[in-house]
């Protein structure tokens, strides 16, 4: 084992008329606590290249996660895993035992801070030693995995990771997923309000503190749900159909996932708490109406997070369903196959399938108000298809960026509003104080999202390309 020494700051809350912002602006040498953090096994070292106590990033680029514009030509000094000063490189002091590693025409960014991350994907009910590896590489330092198909494993996921023995991103456990009557059978259907809370009881006191509800879950089960997943302290999303978004809201619901496509309250002749009725919403609801933003108003003004997950609807477009060449090159010769018999199918259509073309631009249009209206909007993989996890966190900054989003706002969708959703306010923005999560790409971030030279975890600097030539083909093999 070897000691950390995590450094305490001394925080001036500065208010003015215009601005709530907390500034850090002094380090109490004098405040210290020691803490253990487990050292890397052997399996692990071997993917690391830096593991220095001290480390003097120079002449970087770098956006703090907060959706603030990108500074330019700065220092970064990260002493035992956290940052202990910022700021212009010509006046930045670095100290005589650190590391230096010159970023000049690089960028910096937040470690991604995935809330839609699951470690399992259709067919597979666990592949989180592959997953967890493909997060990290490109560049996701910690996943809530919304809803979990093998609850156990994933635990012990979560503690050989934080035990040094695995690599990946720091793991938030799900629970189960509760569904209703008529939902798929590998859930949890409730025959009781018992059951219900047996289950969550069973799981938090595992430490899980998330759980998910799906498509058929009724009004009533899902109050039993969160009232009592909020006694455990922990938290409930949802994939929603029966239910609504105003129906969830009011309920107590802290997150929906999907936007606008699982927004059953525009559906015509849609029975209540029963998944049905009509979508011709998808194609003809303003997206500007009265109706919507006051839905979305509604989950702003009860703190109600969305999240988006366009990479995996991207992926049932016919003409924008393409694999790339890496995501190929990762994918084992079964995934290949399937990807491939998909292809063929969407090619002997010969029309172009336009309407969900149209769908994913009001799906974006749905997802950037509900942001500029002030809403917590948060971002992650789902991954399936072709769609990688990590690879498809990538995606999904292009696609944000594809919505009318800048650069800056769609970090901190992809950063600081996740560990913000997770109650961690640790990690997910680049200042002063907090841990030194973060990625190097190499070069402007318009070109290199997908290009990763170095992943920092908890005082660790991962090599991508070592992870990634070691995975070569092996994403995921025929059960």
């Amino acid at each position: 084992m070897r000691y950390f020494t995590l450094i305490l700051l001394l925080v001036t809350v500065l208010s003015c008329k215009q601005s709530d912002k907390v500034q850090f602006i002094s380090l109490n040498s004098q405040a210290r606590l020691t803490y253990k953090q487990s050292e890397p096994s052997p399996d692990v070292l071997k993917y690391i290249k830096y593991q220095n106590n001290s480390i003097a990033l120079t002449n970087a680029t770098f956006y703090d996660g907060k959706g603030n514009p990108p500074k330019e030509n700065q220092t970064l000094i990260v002493e035992n895993g956290h940052f202990v000063s910022i700021g212009k490189t010509s006046k930045i002091a670095i100290p005589e035992e650190a590391v230096v590693i010159d970023l000049k025409g690089k960028t910096v960014i937040p470690g991604i801070v995935g809330v839609h991350n699951h470690l399992h994907i259709p067919r597979f009910p666990f592949i989180g030693e592959l997953a967890s590896k493909l997060y990290l590489a490109s560049g996701v330092t910690t996943i809530q995995t919304c809803g979990s198909a093998a609850p156990q494993q994933e635990i012990e996921l979560a503690k050989r990771i934080e035990k040094g023995k695995y690599i990946g991103p720091d793991i938030v456990t799900s629970g189960p997923y509760f569904t209703g009557k008529g939902g798929n059978p590998n859930m949890i259907i409730p025959e009781s309000e018992s059951q219900i809370r047996d289950t969550i009881q069973y799981w938090a006191q595992k430490g899980v503190r998330w759980f998910k509800v799906y498509r058929n879950t009724t009004p009533e089960d899902l109050e039993i749900i969160i009232n009592e997943a909020h006694k455990q302290n922990a938290k409930v999303t949802g994939h929603l159909c029966s239910i609504t978004f105003e129906e969830a809201v009011h309920l107590g619901i802290d997150g929906i996932e999907h936007g606008l496509n699982s927004t059953s309250d525009f559906r015509n002749n849609k029975t209540h708490g029963v998944c049905n009725g009509s979508r011709e919403y998808m194609d003809e609801l303003k997206i500007e109406s009265d109706e919507v933003k006051n839905l979305q108003e509604l989950m702003i003004k009860n703190d109600v997070f969305l999240t988006s997950t366009l990479a995996i609807y991207e992926a049932s477009i016919p003409e924008r369903a393409y694999a790339d060449q890496r995501t190929l090159a990762m994918m084992s010769p079964y995934l290949v196959s399937q990807y491939q018999e998909r292809r063929r199918n969407y090619d002997l259509r010969k029309s172009k399938d336009s309407i969900r073309v149209k769908r994913l631009k009001r799906i974006m249009e749905f997802e950037h108000q509900f942001y500029k209206l002030g809403g917590t909007l948060t971002a992650g993989v789902d991954a399936g298809r072709h769609v990688l996890p990590g690879f498809g966190d990538q995606r999904n900054f292009e696609l944000l960026k594809e919505a009318g989003f800048n650069n800056q706002e769609a970090l901190k969708i992809m950063t600081g509003n996740g560990a913000k959703v997770l109650s961690n306010s640790a990690i997910g923005t680049i200042d002063i104080g907090k841990k030194a999560n973060f990625v190097i790409l190499k070069g402007p971030i318009e070109n290199s999202i997908r290009h990763v030279e170095l992943v920092f975890k908890n005082g660790f600097g991962y090599d991508p390309l070592s992870i990634l030539t070691e995975l070569k083909g092996k994403f995921i093999e025929e059960q």
